[in-house]
């Protein structure tokens, strides 16, 4: 993975392509999982959305890594 990511003569760091998507991906999941009630079936709603999230980050960024 690059260190630094050139967007229009912009250098970002090469992470933010990956948590924009992740971001995305989010909250399409979020949405889905929230109209299925899967909320309901959690002890804490919002600590499980920061950990899926986490999780989302973390694995996209450990397999875009090599």
């Amino acid at each position: 993975m690059p260190g630094e990511i050139d967007i229009f003569s912009l250098l970002v760091p090469g992470l933010l392509p990956i948590l924009v998507g992740c971001a995305l991906l989010f909250v399409v999941l979020d949405l889905v999982l929230a109209r299925f009630g899967f909320y309901r079936c959690t002890w804490h709603p919002s600590l499980f959305r920061v950990a899926l999230f986490a999780a989302l980050f973390s694995g996209a960024s450990l397999l875009l890594w090599q």
